[in-house]
């Protein structure tokens, strides 16, 4: 009965969706139109009822990790199964892994450049789309990969025979039961087959949105077959599902278009970016979007649900708690389902409680860590001449915005603000190559931005000089506004390479390179996973005061016996030589000291009870306001920037002895702890440290960085 009831309402589904797409307009008398929706909602009433009994087979309780990439810069994008084989592409180091779930030993195929989706052929060969190279290979297994459409290393658009035909940057691709190859021309914004040695054009054109014969599609990326001969398509940048009929006509699946993650009908439900989809013999559809993991076609009538994840991280849990980190594959096996989670450098699978026997390969999900990003590539800043020492305007862990109470809006800086003048010409620090699809973002604006595997670059204009003109490079895709024939967008392809030192775009209004260091997710403080030539820091932080507070923000006085839970302020703030008086930084992490009153004058160790307060990686913004008390906030025009640390709340037993600051500790462990590379040689003495803030108290807490 379920088989049943699930066909019937799919295929209701879809006769709905073609008819509506068709664009047949007939006219009815209301009368008439009220019979008729009487009569739609009285089938569909009895449909839902005699499915309401029903069981979907995916029991989805929890998201795992299959296996972990052991190099932490591996990017596992596209994912196949054949005769148990689980093939997995890896686009940073152009190469495709294989196994057999329970057994340990991995397979390697090289002869790639960019590797993204993968699809197994009618005779178990695998096909690959190279989008670093601009063309769709094959192999099998022991052999080679070779070509089978398109021209090495040459990008556009061109069909005809197969070796002379054009792609953009292909990534998703897909293999009919009769042996078609169906290609998402990403670049190019097209549906293409290879059949009989030829390559045309399916469906789409120019860059847009539209249904019909004259369909338009905006950087579609995954694709897969769907009900036997239809074409699935995770249409990104529209951010909707498109399905492709056999005569090339187009009609819209699920999405309204709307930049959300809000479940629903799907003609009602709105996606953020679908990069991958994969659909099973009922037609049940998978889609990786954003970084949640969504489905159609688990109830007895058409919704679009998440299935797991939304937020972006690390984390095996339940389907709802799960994390994921720019998904990018699809693959199901039997009732589990298998995601090439790309930022995360593994695959992950959603699954059953238990996990059948053998899924689980290898899980080695140490991040990597500053000392080992610095090693990968030598440092240079972000400008020329890139040895010439820069003043540094912010550092990760600032707060952005301001905190006034509990409602207010504000957030973590994630990067490194390296002042220049406008227009100025910004360059890569890094050789590397882009494997974010969506790389590019925010054109036009403050905030437009590129971001590569391991370095982020904001507030630039990317490929284009201060008056917004291109600057020629073909890497640099433009969109031309058809009045001014100026940039309109631009997209950077997956694939395309930057060597350090290659120019990336002018500063735009901001007038500086915001820079970030590390992976999407995972980034770090960019002063301690970069070596910037002439970088160094003798200067001694600076506390202004330390206020303790009770649970309601009254101030405790000095001198007071401290019974319940007390909040610890600490106003500070950090410079680095060779910057202006004005450059203000944050701290690098703080932390506090409890000694009791009869030791202080003897104590002489320098190590903290814990750092509370750490920005060597990246925090949650849902932590700024554990971190930072009301009155901080980022700097204005003419204002100075302000930090208020909120170290912790503290209880101390009611007959805990009595503790008290012990200044010569602060001070030394300030001299030693203020910057990730080591204490000074030489360090100045601390500026400030008002009295008040040192009395002998009850209890109270030391800050340090």
């Amino acid at each position: 009965m379920f088989v049943t009831c699930r066909k019937i309402v799919a295929e209701s589904f879809v006769f709905g969706q073609s008819f509506l797409s068709s664009r047949v307009h007939f006219i009815v008398s209301s009368h008439r139109l009220r019979i008729l929706v009487a009569v739609l909602i009285a089938v569909a009433g009895s449909l839902l009822a005699a499915c309401s009994e029903t069981v979907t087979p995916y029991q989805f309780s929890r998201v795992s990790t299959a296996y972990s990439f052991e190099n932490k810069l591996a990017e596992p994008f596209g994912i196949a199964f054949h005769e148990g084989r689980i093939y997995v592409s890896d686009g940073q180091n152009g190469e495709v892994r294989s196994f057999i779930p329970g057994d340990g030993e991995v397979s390697i195929k090289q002869g790639f450049d960019t590797p993204s989706g993968i699809a197994i052929g009618t005779v178990g060969e695998v096909v690959v789309a190279d989008s670093g190279t601009n063309t769709i290979k094959q192999f099998t297994f022991g052999k080679e990969p070779s070509d089978i459409a398109g021209r090495a290393n040459a990008r556009g658009f061109a069909d005809g025979p197969a070796a002379e035909a054009l792609f953009n940057g292909p990534t998703g691709v897909a293999v009919f039961p009769d042996g078609r190859v169906a290609v998402a021309d990403t670049y190019n914004d097209r549906i293409r087959i290879i059949e009989n040695g030829s390559v045309r054009t399916l469906a789409g054109g120019e860059r847009g949105f539209a249904d019909g014969t004259d369909a338009r599609f905006d950087t579609p990326l995954g694709i897969a077959i769907w009900r036997g001969d239809k074409l699935l398509v995770a249409d990104s940048g529209n951010r909707r599902i498109r399905v492709v009929e056999p005569d090339g006509s187009v009609w819209t699946l699920a999405g309204d278009g709307d930049y959300e993650l809000r479940d629903g009908s799907p003609a009602s439900a709105s996606l953020v970016g679908p990069t991958a989809v994969t659909a099973d013999e009922e037609g049940r559809i998978f889609i990786a979007d954003g970084n949640a993991i969504r489905a159609i076609g688990l109830r007895s009538f058409p919704y679009l649900e998440t299935i797991a994840g939304g937020e972006r991280g690390l984390a095996d849990n339940t389907p709802r708690l799960a994390r994921f980190n720019r998904p990018s594959g699809l693959a199901l096996l039997g009732s589990t389902l298998f995601i090439a989670d790309s930022d995360n450098a593994a695959v992950r699978i959603v699954h059953a409680e238990k996990a059948e026997a053998g899924l689980m390969i290898s899980n080695n999900s140490q991040p990597m860590t500053a000392a080992a990003f610095r090693s990968l590539q030598p440092g240079r800043w972000p400008y020329d001449p890139p040895e010439r020492t820069r003043e540094i305007a912010g550092t990760l862990g600032e707060i952005r915005g301001e905190i006034i109470d509990q409602t207010s809006e504000a957030w973590f800086h994630n990067g490194l603000d390296i002042p220049g003048a406008y227009g100025e010409s910004a360059t890569f620090i890094r050789d590397e190559k882009v494997l974010d699809p969506h790389a590019a973002e925010n054109f036009g604006t403050l905030r437009e931005l590129l971001r590569m595997p391991t370095i982020g670059y904001v507030h630039i204009r990317l490929g284009r000089d201060s008056d917004d003109r291109g600057s020629g490079d073909p890497r640099f895709l433009f969109e031309l506004d058809p009045a001014t024939r100026k940039p309109a967008s631009v997209r950077v392809p997956r694939g395309a390479k930057f060597k350090a030192g290659e120019p990336i775009g002018t500063l735009n209004a901001m007038n500086h390179v915001h820079l970030i260091a590390g992976r999407p997710g995972a980034e770090m403080n960019a002063l301690d996973a970069l070596i910037l030539p002439g970088v160094s820091d003798s200067i001694a932080p600076v506390i202004e005061e330390i206020r303790l507070f009770d649970e309601s923000w009254m101030e405790i006085p000095a001198g007071t016996e401290l019974a319940a839970k007390t909040r610890v302020v600490a106003k500070v703030y950090d410079r680095k030589d060779g910057n202006a008086e004005r450059r203000r930084l944050a701290p690098y992490r703080l932390g506090y000291e409890l000694i009791p009153a009869a030791e202080a004058a003897a104590a002489t160790s320098s190590k903290p009870n814990a750092w509370t307060i750490s920005f060597e990686k990246m925090p949650s913004h849902r932590a700024v306001k554990f971190a930072y008390a009301p009155g901080s906030r980022s700097g204005r025009r003419h204002q100075p920037r302000r930090w208020r640390h909120l170290q912790r709340r503290l209880h101390r037993p009611r007959h805990a002895p009595a503790r008290q600051l012990h200044p010569p500790r602060l001070r030394r462990r300030l001299l030693r702890q203020h910057h990730p590379k080591g204490p000074p040689r030489n360090p100045r003495p601390l500026k400030t440290i008002k009295r008040r803030s040192i009395a002998p108290i009850a209890k109270t807490i030391s800050s340090s960085f």
